[in-house]
C-alpha cells in the first residue's frame, strides 16, 4: 500500500552528488571540474550579471529609443459616461471628488485624475480632479455643473 512513509522516487530519476576536490583517485580531482586558468578557475568568481564571456552584452546590442520624462505625470483617465453611470446609481451625489472615486473603484486612493469628455452628463454636479479636457468643462458646465480642479 502507498502511503506518505513509503514514497520514493522512480529508479534513475535521482542523481547522487558529484563528489569533486577529493584527490586524482576521485576522477575529479586537480582542478576539481573548474577547468585550467581564468576567472572562474579562482575562487571568490562571481559572474557579473549580464556578462556574456567577453560578447557585447544584450543591454548594450539592442538599440534604444526615444526619451522617458523624468517629471511625467501619469492621470487616471475617467470619461463622462462614467461619471454618468455613477449618478445613475447614487442620484443624490452632488459633489464627486477623488475620495468619492475611489470609493467607487474608479481609482487607487494616490492616482491623479483627469476628466475625459466622452459621453454625456445630464445632471448638474461640481466635479474635483487634477485636470479636465475643454470637451469635459463644456459638457458639465453646459448640464449646470462644475469642474474644479485640484
Amino acid at each position: 500500500m502507498l502511503n506518505l512513509s513509503n514514497l520514493q522516487p522512480a529508479v534513475g530519476s535521482t542523481k547522487g552528488k558529484k563528489i569533486i576536490g577529493r584527490g586524482e583517485g576521485s576522477t575529479r580531482g586537480g582542478t576539481s571540474t573548474r577547468g585550467h586558468k581564468g576567472a572562474k578557475s579562482r575562487s571568490g568568481y562571481k559572474r557579473k550579471s549580464g556578462f556574456e564571456g567577453g560578447q557585447m552584452p544584450l543591454q548594450r546590442r539592442v538599440p534604444k529609443f526615444g526619451f522617458k520624462s523624468l517629471n511625467r505625470v501619469e492621470y487616471k483617465a475617467i470619461n463622462l459616461d462614467a461619471l454618468t453611470s455613477l449618478l445613475d446609481k447614487d442620484a443624490s451625489a452632488t459633489t464627486m471628488d477623488a475620495a468619492y472615486f475611489v470609493a467607487n473603484g474608479l481609482v487607487s486612493k494616490n492616482a491623479k485624475i483627469k476628466v475625459l469628455g466622452r459621453g454625456e452628463i445630464a445632471k448638474a454636479v461640481e466635479v474635483h480632479a487634477h485636470a479636465f479636457s475643454k470637451s469635459a468643462v463644456e459638457a458639465i458646465e453646459k448640464a449646470g455643473g462644475k469642474a474644479v480642479t485640484l
